[in-house]
């Protein structure tokens, strides 16, 4: 997982850094540090981070997996069919007449 990653995926899930160090179980420090470049974390580390983030829904896409530009992230392709849609928030439906 790349730095540019790892803020790409809290963006797409509106994560704050606290919260992401929260579900991986890592010091906000050690987020704040990675995403800044200053350091890269220990392997275990990373693999906390990217864990959480995927848990959540975020799939992690390698330099031309799907399209150029270099890696990236998008949802996961279930995560559609693991949200549900609150009451009211799917506009209005017509009828059929079938």
């Amino acid at each position: 997982m790349t730095v540019e990653q790892c803020r790409a995926a809290r963006a797409l899930l509106d994560w704050s850094q606290a919260r992401l160090s929260a579900k991986a179980q890592v010091s906000e420090g050690t987020v704040r540090d990675f995403e800044k470049s200053k350091r890269v974390p220990a392997g275990d580390v990373l693999v906390a981070l990217r864990s959480a983030l995927e848990l959540a829904g975020v799939a992690f896409l390698r330099d031309g997996e799907t399209v150029h530009g270099g890696p990236g992230v998008r949802f996961s392709t279930s995560t559609a069919s693991r949200t549900p849609i609150q009451d009211g928030e799917a506009g209005i439906i017509q009828n059929s007449d079938m």
